[in-house]
């Protein structure tokens, strides 16, 4: 059994360093690129490494049966954050954790581990979030920001991801359906929320929430690729397969996003 230690401390430093890259890039190269490499799967990776380390590929193929659905509740938590942000950070923080907390009660409540059922419901999720984004709100992506960097402010966003996530992924461990909920528990998208509306305003995190949820597609195929590797492949070649896969869904939304307002 890996150490609790060991448990947090790797997800501490990862997610530390996604989220100041994902904000860097961002801020220097506009919040498409910022939001779409921001939903590259990278926690999710590292949950299901330690959950398929500790407790069995099967209890691993079973856990992310979950992960679409609670992704498509990630993709509403960005949307309400998105459409309450301009009112305060409080209440967009209250409000979409209020709309993940019930929904993701529900995922746990009913024990959805269907895979189907997992991606019906992110698919339903994803095409509405995207629709009132993009075509109702018409948010608009926001280019280059001016910021300068210092080692305290890179550091702070640092620090606060790294604590959010390693916390998340150390409660995974409770349970299939739990584990896979807490796995995809949105503290990139959390981290980066916060930052980016602290430092750049309402306008810029709503952009870059619209890029997240435009880029959420990425960690669904991760999911949905372990689901089925893990149990034929094993814990090595699976995770690399369906990182390849995840990757090159990441270079079409690339492609695609330059099509975005």
């Amino acid at each position: 059994m890996i150490s609790i230690y060991f448990e947090f401390l790797i997800p501490f430093f990862v997610s530390a360093a996604v989220v100041i890259a994902i904000t860097i890039v961002a801020e220097r190269y506009g919040t498409i690129k910022g939001g779409i490499l921001g939903t590259l799967p990278s926690t999710v990776v590292i949950a299901f490494l330690f959950i398929a380390y500790n407790e069995g590929t099967t209890q691993a193929s079973h856990a992310v049966a979950v992960v679409a659905a609670e992704m498509g509740v990630n993709v509403m938590f960005l949307l309400l954050f998105s459409l309450l942000i301009h009112r305060s950070l409080l209440c967009a923080l209250s409000g979409a954790f209020t709309i993940w907390t019930v929904i993701s009660f529900f995922l746990y409540y009913f024990n959805v581990d269907s895979i189907l059922l997992s991606l019906s419901i992110y698919v339903l999720s994803f095409i509405f979030s995207f629709i009132v984004l993009e075509k109702i709100k018409k948010i608009r992506s926001s280019g280059m920001v001016p910021i300068i960097y210092t080692p305290l402010k890179i550091g702070f966003r640092g620090i606060l991801a790294g604590i959010v996530i390693a916390l998340a992924v150390y409660l995974s461990n409770f349970g299939a359906v739990l584990s896979g909920i807490f796995s995809a528990f949105p503290v990139i998208f959390l981290s980066a929320m916060v930052i980016s509306s602290k430092e750049h305003g309402p306008r810029f995190a709503g952009a870059m929430a619209k890029s997240m949820v435009f880029g959420s597609p990425s960690v669904v195929g991760y999911a949905v690729a372990i689901y089925f590797f893990y149990r034929l492949y094993g814990i090595i070649a699976g995770t690399t397969m369906a990182f390849l896969i995840a990757s090159g869904i990441t270079l079409l939304l690339f492609v695609l996003g330059k099509y975005l307002r």
